[in-house]
Protein backbone atom coordinates (compact mmCIF):
# COMPACT_ATOMS: atom_id res chain seq x y z
CA UNK A 1 0.00 0.00 0.00
CA UNK A 2 1.79 3.12 -1.15
CA UNK A 3 0.88 6.46 0.52
CA UNK A 4 -1.34 8.89 -1.96
CA UNK A 5 -2.74 12.54 -2.77
CA UNK A 6 -5.48 13.45 -4.36
CA UNK A 7 -5.35 14.91 -7.41
CA UNK A 8 -8.27 17.07 -7.77
CA UNK A 9 -9.33 19.24 -5.07
CA UNK A 10 -12.13 18.15 -2.16
CA UNK A 11 -15.03 19.32 -3.55
CA UNK A 12 -14.38 17.88 -6.88
CA UNK A 13 -13.69 14.31 -5.43
CA UNK A 14 -15.95 11.83 -6.97
CA UNK A 15 -15.69 7.61 -6.80
CA UNK A 16 -13.74 7.27 -9.31
CA UNK A 17 -10.70 9.70 -7.49
CA UNK A 18 -10.41 6.90 -4.32
CA UNK A 19 -7.97 4.08 -5.30
CA UNK A 20 -8.03 0.82 -4.33
CA UNK A 21 -4.41 0.44 -2.27
CA UNK A 22 -3.71 4.23 -1.89
CA UNK A 23 -3.49 5.17 1.77
CA UNK A 24 -4.19 8.66 2.99
CA UNK A 25 -2.89 10.59 5.96
CA UNK A 26 -5.91 12.91 6.87
CA UNK A 27 -3.72 15.11 9.79
CA UNK A 28 -3.84 15.29 13.24
CA UNK A 29 -6.32 16.92 16.11
CA UNK A 30 -5.62 17.25 20.23
CA UNK A 31 -8.35 17.05 22.48
CA UNK A 32 -8.52 19.18 26.28
CA UNK A 33 -9.27 17.58 29.60
CA UNK A 34 -11.98 20.35 29.28
CA UNK A 35 -13.19 18.65 25.87
CA UNK A 36 -13.43 15.19 27.33
CA UNK A 37 -15.18 16.13 30.27
CA UNK A 38 -17.71 18.25 28.29
CA UNK A 39 -18.32 15.35 25.63
CA UNK A 40 -18.83 12.77 28.32
CA UNK A 41 -20.72 14.94 30.62
CA UNK A 42 -23.08 15.13 27.90
CA UNK A 43 -23.60 11.57 25.83
CA UNK A 44 -21.04 9.33 28.08
CA UNK A 45 -21.40 10.23 31.79
CA UNK A 46 -19.21 7.33 32.98
CA UNK A 47 -16.94 8.00 36.23
CA UNK A 48 -13.97 7.74 33.80
CA UNK A 49 -14.79 9.71 31.19
CA UNK A 50 -16.20 12.72 33.65
CA UNK A 51 -14.84 12.29 37.35
CA UNK A 52 -10.71 12.96 37.34
CA UNK A 53 -10.67 11.73 40.85
CA UNK A 54 -12.86 8.50 40.95
CA UNK A 55 -11.12 7.96 37.22
CA UNK A 56 -7.43 7.80 38.94
CA UNK A 57 -8.62 4.76 41.00
CA UNK A 58 -10.23 3.08 37.88
CA UNK A 59 -8.61 0.56 35.91
CA UNK A 60 -7.84 3.32 33.62
CA UNK A 61 -5.71 5.19 36.41
CA UNK A 62 -6.55 8.54 34.91
CA UNK A 63 -9.26 10.01 32.97
CA UNK A 64 -10.09 8.82 29.66
CA UNK A 65 -11.59 10.25 26.44
CA UNK A 66 -15.20 8.54 25.75
CA UNK A 67 -14.76 5.86 22.12
CA UNK A 68 -17.65 7.94 21.22
CA UNK A 69 -15.27 11.02 21.26
CA UNK A 70 -12.42 9.66 19.74
CA UNK A 71 -14.79 8.20 16.79
CA UNK A 72 -16.28 11.96 16.77
CA UNK A 73 -12.79 13.33 16.40
CA UNK A 74 -11.90 10.41 13.60
CA UNK A 75 -15.06 11.54 11.69
CA UNK A 76 -13.76 15.31 11.95
CA UNK A 77 -10.74 14.71 10.04
CA UNK A 78 -12.44 12.04 7.80
CA UNK A 79 -14.48 15.06 6.65
CA UNK A 80 -12.46 17.88 6.61
CA UNK A 81 -9.91 15.71 4.18
CA UNK A 82 -10.92 12.66 2.53
CA UNK A 83 -15.03 12.20 1.94
CA UNK A 84 -16.04 14.61 -1.18
CA UNK A 85 -18.25 17.88 -0.49
CA UNK A 86 -19.58 17.15 -4.15
CA UNK A 87 -19.98 13.27 -4.26
CA UNK A 88 -20.58 12.05 -0.33
CA UNK A 89 -23.99 10.43 -0.20
CA UNK A 90 -22.75 9.06 3.30
CA UNK A 91 -22.28 5.64 4.71
CA UNK A 92 -24.20 2.46 5.09
CA UNK A 93 -22.52 1.75 8.62
CA UNK A 94 -19.28 0.58 9.68
CA UNK A 95 -17.85 -2.44 10.73
CA UNK A 96 -15.36 -3.88 13.26
CA UNK A 97 -15.41 -0.49 15.77
CA UNK A 98 -12.41 -1.41 18.07
CA UNK A 99 -10.93 0.99 20.68
CA UNK A 100 -7.62 -0.70 21.39
CA UNK A 101 -5.91 1.73 24.02
CA UNK A 102 -7.46 4.75 26.01
CA UNK A 103 -7.29 8.18 24.75
CA UNK A 104 -6.32 11.11 27.53
CA UNK A 105 -6.26 14.38 27.77
CA UNK A 106 -3.37 16.36 25.68
CA UNK A 107 -3.45 13.32 22.88
CA UNK A 108 -2.86 14.57 19.76
CA UNK A 109 -4.82 11.95 17.41
CA UNK A 110 -3.95 11.11 13.49
CA UNK A 111 -6.08 9.44 11.38
CA UNK A 112 -4.86 7.14 8.16
CA UNK A 113 -7.44 5.78 5.75
CA UNK A 114 -6.63 2.85 3.42
CA UNK A 115 -9.23 2.46 0.38
CA UNK A 116 -9.76 -1.51 0.45
CA UNK A 117 -12.73 -1.62 -2.47
CA UNK A 118 -14.35 0.37 -4.55
CA UNK A 119 -16.92 -0.66 -6.39
CA UNK A 120 -20.08 0.74 -8.24
CA UNK A 121 -23.66 0.21 -7.69
CA UNK A 122 -24.77 -2.58 -10.65
CA UNK A 123 -28.68 -1.49 -9.52
CA UNK A 124 -27.63 2.83 -9.51
CA UNK A 125 -24.85 3.27 -12.15
CA UNK A 126 -24.49 7.13 -10.74
CA UNK A 127 -22.84 6.00 -7.84
CA UNK A 128 -20.37 3.50 -5.86
CA UNK A 129 -19.13 2.28 -2.41
CA UNK A 130 -16.07 2.88 -0.86
CA UNK A 131 -14.48 0.31 1.48
CA UNK A 132 -12.04 1.80 3.78
CA UNK A 133 -10.01 0.39 6.82
CA UNK A 134 -8.98 3.38 9.50
CA UNK A 135 -6.69 4.15 11.86
CA UNK A 136 -6.54 6.77 14.56
CA UNK A 137 -3.26 6.67 16.22
CA UNK A 138 -2.24 9.07 19.33
CA UNK A 139 1.51 10.65 19.64
CA UNK A 140 3.03 7.79 20.07
CA UNK A 141 2.34 6.28 17.12
CA UNK A 142 0.16 3.66 19.40
CA UNK A 143 -3.23 2.86 17.38
CA UNK A 144 -5.79 3.42 19.78
CA UNK A 145 -9.02 3.14 17.22
CA UNK A 146 -10.21 1.49 13.96
CA UNK A 147 -13.11 0.28 12.34
CA UNK A 148 -13.54 -0.31 8.43
CA UNK A 149 -15.75 2.13 6.74
CA UNK A 150 -18.41 1.74 3.86
CA UNK A 151 -18.80 5.40 1.98
CA UNK A 152 -21.24 5.93 -0.96
CA UNK A 153 -19.94 8.58 -3.43
CA UNK A 154 -21.60 9.58 -6.79
CA UNK A 155 -19.69 8.98 -9.72
CA UNK A 156 -18.52 10.95 -12.49
CA UNK A 157 -19.32 9.70 -14.75
CA UNK A 158 -22.10 7.14 -14.41
CA UNK A 159 -21.72 4.26 -16.82
CA UNK A 160 -24.70 1.60 -17.92
CA UNK A 161 -24.49 -1.83 -16.16
CA UNK A 162 -24.22 -5.39 -18.09
CA UNK A 163 -26.99 -7.50 -17.06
Amino acid sequence: MSNCRFDRAKNELYFEDYRIGCVYELGSISLSQAEILEFAGRYDPQPFHTDPNRARSSVYGGLIASGWHTSCLMMRLLVDHFLSSAASLGSPGVDELRWLKPVRPGDVLSVRVTVMDAKRSRSKPDRGIIQSFIEVSNGAGETVMTMKAANLMLCREPVAMDA
